[in-house]
């Protein structure tokens, strides 16, 4: 299995009224074609600027379309061919993560990530041929390190995070939806986000106060040129992440002070676990230091494609925080992961179908014989070939398909169950029939015999004492065999 390397991009944003307010000088330069970013310390302006390589670099001039094309676009491609993908943004409150993920809708180039990302999954659907795909999405918020479903029943509920072998972590009780296009995306994606948690500080008056992971779940079933099935599924994890925060210059107190010190608390553990799979020494990645770690941990080192945005600010009033998501950034880079396409895999519905029949068959091979069973088996084979692929259609309602056939199958196992009953009842009730006619006939074989033994000895009492034996010829026998039907 080949590694690769996590991919990292820098975008640095443009000043905002709050920094030309204080009259910020611009510390942060960009050269886009090299990929490089310059720091300069304000502090020491003779010295010469601290320079980071990265897979991208970008500045105000760019847009999000310029940073999809370029960068986002082949990961998400991979996504629709079966290989699990992250992409989250990183920096300081305020430096222009959510913008980066969820864009706005004028100017159409400053379109986010996220929103783009869902355009390209259903424009790959609607081109595949000979495919057909499942995409369901789920949408969660880490607050004060609590996982809440942002679109469940309750969601302030506080649920819980599980880990199994073959699965991996994921969140008990998180809902998934089934989406058939962009617009439902979006859709899900503002109810999410209408639900989260965000808060006023002096540095973002719409402060994220918790991490939000959209997640688009595929499942994908092609036919090869032999009619064959082939089944795969990948995840797109599109992460936004709260900003790390200062107190004194966000003024947080009280709750929003209670907040920031859990953000801060799950962005260092995030640093511990990329210094930990940066350092070749290290035997343990402490990825159960938080919440946000455990439910990024496949994408961190495992098998996923992983892109990181960096987000700085350009003032100098925000050098120390930008030197640190620089230094952030350029050790996540140095992270191998281990993507690899998921074929065959054992959690999709699909695959829960072709389990449910298994078993069924298993129970009908039981009670019924092989002729039968086969014609039976035949008949179901048929009948699946028509209904399986409307399975993944996606005007059909998947649970209510799944309870349909559930129904159906039940419906017909109690019917082969009562002709075997009744079958089994005639059965026994002609082996009860053969049984008394065998003890019928045995009855009278010995009252025969019995009456012969009887006239033989009268005979030899008339002869009187003088006994002769009675002479029976050789070819007479008689013949008392069981019946047996």
């Amino acid at each position: 299995m080949a590694l690769e390397a996590v991919t990292v991009v820098v975008r640095c944003r443009p000043m905002n009224v709050r920094e030309k307010a204080l009259r910020c000088k611009a510390v942060v330069s960009i050269e886009s074609t090299r990929g490089l970013c310059f720091l300069q310390n304000p502090a020491a302006a003779s010295e010469p600027p601290k320079q980071f390589t990265f897979d991208g670099a970008y500045c105000q001039e760019h847009s999000t379309e310029q940073i999809y094309n370029e960068i986002v676009y082949p990961l998400v491609e991979g996504v629709t061919e079966g290989y699990n993908g992250t992409i989250f943004a990183y920096g300081q409150t305020g430096s222009g993560k959510s913008f980066t993920m969820q864009g706005v809708v004028e100017p159409s180039a400053q379109k986010g990530i996220i929103p783009r990302a869902f355009e390209h999954i259903f424009e790959s659907v609607q081109c595949a041929e000979n495919a057909k795909f499942l995409v369901r999405a789920s949408y969660l918020e880490i607050y004060n390190e609590d996982v809440r479903d942002l679109l469940g029943a309750d969601t302030k509920q506080k649920l819980e995070l599980k880990e199994l072998p073959e699965k991996g972590v994921y969140v008990k009780g998180l809902s998934l939806h089934t989406v058939h296009s962009v617009v439902q995306c979006e859709q899900l994606m503002e109810t999410g986000c209408s639900n989260r948690a965000v808060g006023y500080t002096l540095m973002n008056k719409d402060s994220s106060r918790s991490h939000a992971i959209f997640t688009v779940n595929m499942e994908i079933c092609t036919v090869d040129e032999r009619g064959l099935d082939h089944l795969r599924a990948a995840k797109l994890n599109l992460v936004d992440l709260a900003g790390s925060e200062r107190q004194s210059k966000t003024g947080a107190m009280g709750e929003r002070l209670k907040e920031a010190i859990k953000i801060n608390l799950s962005l260092s553990a995030l640093g511990n676990v990329i210094s930990a799979l940066v350092d070749g020494k290290c035997k343990h990645v402490p990825y159960r230091d938080s919440k946000l770690t455990r439910l990024l941990q496949d994408s961190l080192g495992g098998n996923t494609k992983t892109l990181m945005v960096a987000c700085l600010s350009p003032a100098d009033n925000n050098y120390d925080e930008s030197l640190s998501t620089l230094r952030y950034a350029n050790r996540a880079k140095n992270i191998k992961n281990k993507p690899c396409i998921n074929e065959d895999p054992k959690d999709t519905l699909l695959r829960e179908y072709q389990e449910e029949i298994k078993k069924l068959k298993a129970i009908l091979a039981e009670q019924m014989g092989v002729d039968n069973l086969a014609e039976l088996l035949h008949a179901e084979t048929a009948h699946l070939a028509v209904k399986l692929p409307h399975l993944l259609k996606p005007q059909v309602d998947l649970e209510a398909e799944k309870q349909l056939i559930r129904e159906e199958y039940e419906e017909r196992l109690a019917q082969l169950k009562a002709n075997y009953e009744a079958e089994h009842a005639s059965r026994a009730r002609l082996e009860e029939d053969i049984s008394s006619l065998r003890t019928h006939y045995d009855l009278q074989l010995s009252a025969l015999e019995e009456n012969l033994r009887k006239e033989a000895a009268r005979f030899a009492m008339c002869l009187g004492s003088t006994y002769h034996p009675i002479f029976i010829p050789e070819h007479i026998s008689f013949s008392f065999d069981a019946i047996t039907l």
